[in-house]
C-alpha cells in the first residue's frame, strides 16, 4: 500500500501582475501518479515573457525544475527531472503555464511555484527570488 504525499502549488504575486494557480488548493498524490498544475497570468504581456517552476521541499531551499517558452523547443528542464515533467506555455486567452508530471515520488513533495523569467535567477537547478526593488550600491 502506498502513502500519499502532498503537493501544494501556490501563489506567487508582484504589484499589479499576478499568476493565479488553477485550483488554489494542495494536491495529494500517491507514488506512481501523474501531476498536473497550472498557474494563469494577468497584469503583464504573457508572451513576453518565459515562465519558470521552481519548488521548495520541507525545509530547503528553493530548487528550478523547469522553464517554458513560446516557442516549446526552447523549453528546458533540471536534469533530474528531464523526461518526466513537461512545461507547456498556453498564450492564447488562456494564459497559462502548465507543469505535467509522470511517476511523481515522495521525494517530489514539495510547494510548487511557477514564476515570471525575470523574477527569478536561475544557477543549475537552484533558484533565487529576484528582489523586486533594485539594489543600490554606493
Amino acid at each position: 500500500e502506498y502513502a500519499a504525499w502532498r503537493l501544494c502549488c501556490v501563489l506567487l504575486c508582484c504589484t499589479g501582475q499576478r499568476m493565479e494557480s488553477i485550483p488554489s488548493s494542495s494536491v495529494v498524490k500517491k507514488p506512481g501518479e501523474t501531476l498536473s498544475l497550472s498557474c494563469r497570468g494577468s497584469g503583464f504581456t504573457f508572451t513576453s515573457y518565459g515562465m519558470h517552476w521552481i519548488r521548495q521541499p520541507a525545509g530547503k531551499g528553493l530548487e528550478w525544475i523547469g522553464s517554458g517558452f513560446n516557442n516549446p523547443s526552447s523549453n528546458t528542464y533540471a536534469s533530474g527531472l528531464s523526461g518526466r515533467i513537461e512545461v507547456r506555455k498556453d498564450n492564447t486567452s488562456s494564459k497559462t503555464v502548465t507543469l505535467n508530471g509522470q511517476n511523481m515520488q515522495p521525494e517530489d513533495s514539495a510547494v510548487y511555484y511557477c514564476a515570471r523569467q525575470d523574477t527569478v535567477t536561475q544557477t543549475s537547478s537552484r533558484a533565487v527570488q529576484k528582489p523586486l526593488t533594485p539594489e543600490l550600491m554606493l
